[in-house]
């Protein structure tokens, strides 16, 4: 496995990517998958010197691909000195070994490409527990990769020495108990995660999550809202840890914003699993904003593998502002009508040049406003009982005592949570 991105630029100089068009995917898809591919390779700091696509007609157990391709395959790596063979899908333990025997080279899948991405991107302590166990389940079955002559270790009293563990044996075992500890410390950085929402929640501040494809602007979007200045690169996976903003909007209130990991086809489901906790940002905020990049042709595709992730996770229900960003790479007015047509429940703006961002707040304020309302309450000497509920239920901003033993307090409450109060509604 590559370990850092500095060793892929000392190990791998020329390498060839390989798409495979499975049965009931398109040309168009194909291509797209393969420029995706190209984008995750240039992020790992990787060069190549050569792509192609290959139609799965019938997959083998051997190589995915049928011998007569695969020993094609194996004459271009020849021919141009190649010394990485990249695949846009994912190989089998079995079936990355056969390959690396048959053309003597290193053989990575889309896997490991997003793997080693993360792995240089992790920044957090609980990003980076989180891309190691990936890492870790990814290559428990690979272990013979780097262990292809399975030494022995000799142990025991002279007469009674048997061949002992096998290498590989001995290197499952400590992945094994490496598994295991990061499991334990991901536990407590997770806790500490949940801890910070319920404080969160108890603070009854509207939260949203921004989620979206890889590089359609989330970063960006969380700068211009909160004026923060949170890393924003041109690369697929710049944001990993996510970034959490408090923003006051126009109206007063007050907002929490985070940025996700942007989603990815194909994304691996051991990725999936090893950053639920960090994408349950998503899964747990008042409200979702998908951005999406105006200027990709395969926007609508984005969204659709977004949304599929997203329920995926359980947020399906939770109720999604749709944002289109990008708008000032649209070539002509014609364009934006279209996409305004098709979009006609989403909101439009460029955060480079700032259109559109003051509707968005006004969106927000109204989304805020729907979701909890800041009321002043007159509770009498009688119903002390409910200062404790309202303090449960909502937020207290301020509470005064009249002569009489009346209290007033003005809070902040949910909708959903009011009707115990309404009498007392000022």
């Amino acid at each position: 496995m590559i370990d850092t991105e500095k060793d892929n630029k000392k190990l791998v100089e020329r390498a060839i990517l390989i798409g495979v068009q499975e049965q009931g995917v398109s040309q168009e898809e194909s291509r797209e998958y393969m420029s995706e591919l190209k984008d995750l390779v240039k992020t790992m700091g990787v060069p190549f010197i050569d792509d192609m696509t290959i139609k799965l007609r019938k997959p083998s157990s051997r190589y995915l691909l049928g011998s007569g391709k695969a020993e094609e395959i194996n004459d271009i790596v020849k021919q141009q000195s190649a010394d990485c063979l990249i695949f846009d899908c994912e190989l089998s333990p079995s079936q990355q070994r056969n390959w690396e025997s048959l053309t003597k080279i290193c053989v990575i899948d889309r896997q490991e490409v997003i793997l080693d991405i993360f792995a240089g991107r992790a920044s957090t302590r609980e990003a980076i527990l989180q891309v190691e166990l990936a890492r870790m389940q990814y290559s428990m079955p690979r272990l013979t990769r780097a262990w292809t002559h399975l030494s022995r270790q000799q142990g025991g009293a002279k007469g009674t020495r048997g061949e002992g563990e096998k290498q590989i044996e001995v290197d499952r075992r400590l992945v094994k108990k490496k598994i295991i500890q990061l499991r334990k410390e991901l536990e407590v950085v997770v806790k500490q995660r949940d801890t910070q929402r319920k404080q969160r929640a108890k603070n009854m501040i509207p939260h949203a999550a921004i989620v979206g494809y890889t590089n359609a602007g989330k970063s960006s979007l969380l700068n211009v809202l909160s004026g923060s200045n949170v890393l924003v690169e041109d690369k697929l996976f710049a944001t990993l840890d996510p970034t959490t903003r408090r923003i006051t909007l126009p109206n007063g209130n007050d907002m929490l914003l985070t940025d996700t990991v942007g989603f990815v086809r194909k994304l691996p489901h051991t990725l999936v699993e090893a950053f639920k906790s960090t994408l349950e940002e998503a899964v747990l905020a008042d409200f979702i904003i998908l951005v999406l990049d105006a200027s990709n042709p395969y926007m609508e595709d984005h969204r659709c593998t977004t949304l599929a992730v997203l329920e995926e996770l359980g947020a399906k229900d939770i109720e999604i502002l749709m944002v289109i960003n990008k708008i000032d790479l649209l070539d002509n007015e014609i364009t934006r009508g279209c996409l305004r047509h098709k979009y006609s429940d989403g909101g439009f703006l460029s955060t480079v040049t700032g259109e559109g961002c003051d509707e968005l707040k006004k969106v927000l304020e109204t989304m805020t406003e729907e979701s909890t309302d800041r009321v002043e309450l007159v509770i009498p000497p009688a119903r002390h009982d409910l200062i404790s509920q309202i303090h449960v239920a909502g937020r207290v901003i301020s509470i005064e005592y009249e002569d009489d033993g009346a209290a007033t307090i003005t809070a902040l409450i949910p909708v959903s949570s009011r009707k115990p109060f309404l009498p007392f509604i000022v």
